[in-house]
């Protein structure tokens, strides 16, 4: 019975499943979307708004936070430089998940996530930057 157990286990050990957000949080800030399975996007989704929130705090104690997550600099300094000063005027809600349908290898359910300040034309060309890698 899974009573009282939050969160999703994403079928990996927990310093596999912290490096995995890691990573994937860098990689949406740096890119501004990536494509990954919904599991995935579901779980780095409050992990990504609070480095944002932390960006727009941007005092050095919120640096260090933010540093303790993130794990690549030219990406910390983009967060704190470009990507907070962007969302000043919004209030949480930074990304958005739009689902994709099942991959083709194994039907796990895809998902698309970004920055909400991005252009809506980004997306097709992600979908089909994924349709043409899995061809």
């Amino acid at each position: 019975m899974r009573h009282r157990k939050s969160g999703r286990g994403l079928s990996r050990s927990r310093s596999h499943r912290t490096a995995l957000v890691r990573n994937q949080v860098t990689d949406l800030l740096r890119h501004e979307a990536i494509v990954t399975t919904e599991a995935k996007a579901k779980t780095i989704r409050p992990v990504a708004e609070k480095m944002i929130t932390l960006g727009k705090r941007g005092d050095l104690h919120a640096r260090r936070q933010a540093s303790a997550v993130l794990t690549d600099r030219k990406v910390l300094r983009t967060l704190f430089d470009d990507i907070a000063p962007r969302f000043a005027e919004r209030n949480g809600g930074y990304t958005r998940i739009i689902k994709l349908g099942p991959r083709r290898g194994d039907g796990a359910q895809m998902a698309h996530i970004e920055l909400v300040e991005r252009a809506a034309p980004e997306i097709e060309e992600a979908v089909a930057d994924e349709d043409a890698a899995e061809e």
